[in-house]
């Protein structure tokens, strides 16, 4: 059962392919705010799928947050999320990235649960048309 309080933890090491330059978000060889975000997602996704039942998931539907300060390659981000509300299927995290100087971004992250097959299933139709 998914009661507020759930936390999550991802590390990742800074390398040129998760920088602006690799991903095309900017010219500097930081970390990217992208792979920031793809972080933070991720982080709040894994640390709900143990209490989901079998055959669900979760997809992101809003990512609200602030990138903070550049992390330079050879630095490991650490991202922390918590699940503060939860409103039927509607799920809301407080998600924060640090590196080894500390908070590098922060902000909020709303998640859905979805029936995986269903949800992949009717998004397939899409193309259909």
């Amino acid at each position: 059962m998914l009661e507020t309080g759930i936390k999550g933890e991802q590390k990742v090491e800074v390398v040129y392919e998760n920088t602006a330059t690799a991903v095309g978000s900017g010219v500097l060889e930081v970390f990217a705010t992208p792979c920031m975000i793809a972080l933070m997602e991720k982080t709040a996704c894994d640390s709900v799928l143990p209490y989901l039942e079998e055959g669900n998931g979760t997809v992101g539907t809003e990512v609200n947050v602030k990138h903070l300060s550049a992390t330079p390659i050879g630095m490991t981000v650490r991202c922390e999320s918590e699940l503060v509300e939860v409103d039927g299927r509607r799920l809301v995290f407080k998600v924060a990235a640090f590196d080894d100087a500390g908070l590098i971004g922060e902000g909020m992250h709303e998640r859905f649960i979805v029936n995986n097959e269903k949800f992949q299933s009717k998004t397939n139709r899409k193309g259909e048309k």
